[in-house]
């Protein structure tokens, strides 16, 4: 809604004072220039209402009503300076006059920032109030929030990220794949059109974006999109496709050797007669965030789960720590599958929409919401940010001062309390150990530590995969297909770690003689009582007993050569036998198994150092028949 400022024309009659101007005194030039931008104003033209009213301060300089129909004019247009200027000069000429504009002046000091003043006049005009009116005391907890939040503001230098990427036209919704060599955004061509762009990064920067053409981008309005991590499925938002549920709906693509096939929607349940937009899709393609709005509930973020039979899953509305009876949109969801950021008017914020972050707990809920402060956050609408997979590079869409035209891409540095986790992605391809024919196979990393299923991902059918890696953490790697023994393998990325790494995994036919080391059975020094974290590893095991039920194994342990020959054999049988105990315990028939200690007799790797030394420490898996 336009603000109008028409001082005696629609609010009250000004106290005059000898120097003022109001509507009625003001010559006939100035009254045509103040109509002029009033009629400007209406029809949304500010910059030419601006123009207007500065025409007519250059016939009657103390003219009162424009300059607080200039105020509000600037505060529409967030030349909060400018406007705060025209307030204050309106005081200066008659202070009576700045109460139809209080809410404006209020929200030009806070949009620069300055809060404890901006309150201040909040509390003037509700003082002299005898109705609350909501928008101020909405606005009053703004600004006592920000007194509260604001007084360490956080570091935020954004920066336009060029005209390889921006252009006169809004550019918006900026996502990347976790290699951070490809932004794929939406650009609203001549104003009218959305469609998608694509731009693609050198050793120095972002190349020209072009458009990805036919058939993502069509006639219809498509935007407010997704790439996956990896770079292969494309899902986004389409308004009034013909084949839609509702006014707007999710839709994906997927990209193969032949380029981008046609976007298919992702149909009931996720897709209704409701609005359904803003998909935001995990690492591992397993979970989509997105936002419902509805008649009754508003807007909401919900999540559904990709089903074994390649449907979506009900979605469900995130809990209390996320929605609010507000409004949530935005949602976002780090590469490390453990920070969700989602934007809000509903949490306690600085005005308008504010960005938050929550993480994941240990149990899988979502923690609290934390708002990421100012100036980040500012008075106005704010949303829409999404992090790289270093966790610290940040993207957000905005029309500041130095944009293009309108909307335009930024980039900044997160401040480190507000980061993801940094991510890293172990790529490579799995394969048949004996025919070496490529795979098609499921691929699970765990965290050790929580026992969370940080992702699981299927390999193409040319066997290449990419996981999500987040540094800093220890997580099981295990690779399953049905007719082959698992693979089992661990990473432990220290938190400086910069370089993915690349395995290509080979699969063991279930054959007799087949043998896996089992890299996730953990035992103290010396001793041989389990360690909680390897039952992922165990579980696992007993699935795969649970599905070959004629399955007869070995399992056995293996040491280094530190200690007596004796004490090693006996540690390596005990260890051996615990394994076996723990599948027993679960169901597994004690005749399938065989336990057997080595102790030091069968090295795989060099004693004299210490990493050939952790590599004898093993446990082995053994097929016996089959």
């Amino acid at each position: 809604m336009k603000l109008l400022f028409t001082g005696c024309i629609l609010f009250f009659c000004l106290h005059l004072q000898a120097q003022v101007v109001t509507y009625e005194t003001a010559k006939k030039k100035a009254q045509a220039s103040f109509d002029n931008a009033i009629n400007a104003i209406r029809n949304y033209q500010d910059e030419e209402a601006i123009r207007f009213l500065q025409e007519a301060l250059r016939i009657e300089p103390n003219f009162a009503d424009v300059y607080g129909q200039l105020g509000i004019s600037y505060v529409q247009l967030k030349k909060y300076t400018e406007a705060i200027t025209s307030f204050e000069k309106l005081k200066q000429l008659d202070s009576a006059a700045l109460r139809p504009a209080m809410l404006a002046y209020s929200r030009a000091l806070a949009g620069n920032g300055r809060f404890a003043d901006a309150l201040q006049i909040i509390d003037q005009y509700l003082a002299g109030s005898k109705n609350k009116n909501p928008n101020a005391v909405k606005l009053k907890a703004n600004y006592e929030f920000a007194i509260q939040s604001a007084n360490k503001p956080v570091p935020f230098e954004p920066h336009n990220l060029g005209d390889q990427i921006n252009s006169k036209d809004p550019e918006y919704f900026p996502s990347l794949t976790i290699d951070d060599k490809t932004l794929i955004f939406t650009r609203r061509v001549n104003g009218k059109n959305e469609d998608f762009f694509i731009s693609q990064r050198d050793s120095i920067q972002w190349k020209p974006a072009t458009n990805m053409g036919e058939p993502v981008n069509s006639a219809f309005n498509e935007g407010a999109q997704q790439i996956s991590q990896d770079g292969q499925m494309l899902v986004f938002t389409g308004c009034e496709f013909p084949d839609g549920k509702g006014s707007c709906d999710l839709y994906y693509s997927l990209k193969t050797k032949d380029g981008w096939q046609s976007p298919q929607n992702l149909g009931l349940p996720v897709n209704t007669r409701d609005w359904e937009s803003q998909p935001s899709l995990s690492a591992d393609k397993q979970t989509l965030y997105f936002v419902r709005e509805t008649p009754n509930a508003g807007a909401d973020i919900f999540m559904t789960k990709h089903l074994p039979n390649g449907r979506w899953s009900a979605p469900e509305r995130l809990g209390p720590n996320i929605n609010t009876p507000g409004r949530e949109t935005t949602p976002f969801i780090h590469a490390d599958n453990q920070t969700l950021f989602f934007s809000s008017n509903g949490h306690p914020g600085y005005g308008g929409m504010d960005i938050f972050y929550c993480r994941r707990q240990a149990d899988g809920s979502w923690g609290p919401a934390t708002n990421l402060g100012y100036p980040i956050n500012t008075i106005d609408e704010d949303a829409s940010l999404v992090v790289a997979a270093d966790g610290k590079t940040a993207y957000f869409a905005s029309d500041r001062t130095d944009s293009r035209g309108a909307l335009d891409i930024y980039s900044f540095e997160l401040y480190p309390e507000a980061r993801p986790l940094p991510t890293l992605y172990v790529k490579g391809y799995v394969y048949d150990s004996t025919t070496h024919q490529r795979l098609t196979a499921d691929l699970e990393l765990t965290d050790l530590a929580t026992g969370f299923t940080t992702a699981l991902v299927k390999s193409n059918d040319s066997g290449e995969y990419l996981v999500p890696l987040p540094v800093g953490k220890a997580y099981a790697f295990n690779v399953n297909k049905k007719g082959y023994l698992f693979y089992s393998d661990n990473f432990t990325l220290p938190a400086q770690a910069s370089t993915p790494p690349e395995k290509n995994i080979p699969l063991q036919p279930i054959t007799a003689n087949a043998t896996i080391v089992l890299h996730n059975i953990f035992f103290e020094s010396k001793q041989f009582t389990l360690q909680p974290a390897s039952e992922i590893e165990l579980d696992r095991l007993v699935k795969l007993m649970q599905d070959n039920p004629s399955l007869v194994t070995e399992i056995s342990g293996h040491t280094d050569n530190v200690g007596a020959d004796k004490d090693n054999l006996l540690l390596s049988t005990n260890r051996a036998k615990a394994v076996v105990t723990y599948l027993t315990q679960k169901g597994i028939a004690p005749e399938r198994l065989r336990a057997k200690g080595y102790g030091e007799t069968q090295p795989v790797a060099d004693n004299s150092t210490e990493d050939g030394r952790a590599k004898n420490r093993r446990t082995e898996f053994k097929v016996i028949t089959n």
